[in-house]
């Protein structure tokens, strides 16, 4: 149920029950000529939205903004500094342990925000919150893979299989030739000389922002790799619900 459309008695009847929240972590960023700014936000939405309902879950509302300092050469792109991000996520993680709701999700849908994310996970352990981050993406590794065997890094194939499907009417088709033809669209992400990364905007390495392919869409793709990601996400929550507290609560050293 969604946080926004409680009442107060009704969050502290859920935080007594032990409720697992469920927040999304997004981006406003550039994504080529094809995929919308929104694009992150949305997917990571679409997927805590569809679990939260599946099992009642407690749905936090998305955070739109994340650390998208690595496009800010393109305009529309907002971003907030690492830091920024963690002490926002640490406390609104405080916000909902004062109230008894102990057991959160950060549903991730950008790269750059998985470090200060973990660092604010971590924080908030040591005040008994229990906080984890989903990133979509890895949990669905191998299907990613298997589904999508070039070089994807950033509004490629991937995002435009997933927006096909969450906002059809978002992704503008007819500048899939223009995003196919961009140097980005067969780049992996980064530039290296003897394993050292020497580039690191995706200005870098495209021209229109894309760093692959979204001319290699498909709905279909795109509906199983949501589908797939979501039954992750509900699998994760139950485990988090079934566990004690102890087993959540960092191990101290016996002397």
């Amino acid at each position: 149920m969604e946080l926004v459309r409680m009442t107060w008695e009704e969050v502290a009847h859920r935080a007594a029950s032990g409720c697992v929240a469920l927040l999304a972590v997004g981006a406003v960023e550039q994504h080529g000529p094809v995929l919308p700014l929104g694009t992150d936000a949305a997917i990571a939405g679409h997927l805590a939205s569809a679990a939260a309902n599946r099992d009642d879950r407690l749905l936090l509302p998305t955070l739109t903004v994340g650390v998208s300092h690595e496009h800010r050469q393109f305009p529309g792109t907002l971003s907030l500094s690492p830091d920024q991000l963690r002490d926002l996520a640490v406390s609104l993680g405080r916000s909902l342990g004062s109230h008894g709701i102990r057991r959160i999700v950060f549903v991730n849908g950008h790269g750059s925000n998985v470090a200060p994310l973990t660092d604010a996970a971590l924080s908030l352990r040591e005040e008994s919150v229990y906080a984890f981050v989903f990133n979509w993406w890895q949990s669905i590794a191998e299907t990613l893979a298997a589904l999508f065997p070039k070089a994807d890094a950033h509004a490629g194939a991937v995002e435009a299989s997933a927006m096909l499907v969450i906002d059809p009417e978002a992704v503008r088709t007819h500048r899939m030739k223009d995003a196919n033809a961009d140097p980005g669209a067969r780049m992996p992400w980064g530039r290296f000389v003897e394993g050292v990364q020497v580039a690191f905007d995706a200005a870098e390495f495209s021209e229109l922002g894309n760093v692959g392919d979204p001319s290699l869409a498909d709905a279909k793709k795109g509906k199983a790799i949501l589908s797939e990601a979501i039954d992750g996400l509900s699998r994760f929550c139950a485990w988090l619900a079934a566990q004690p507290e102890d087993a959540l609560r960092p191990r101290s050293r016996k002397p």
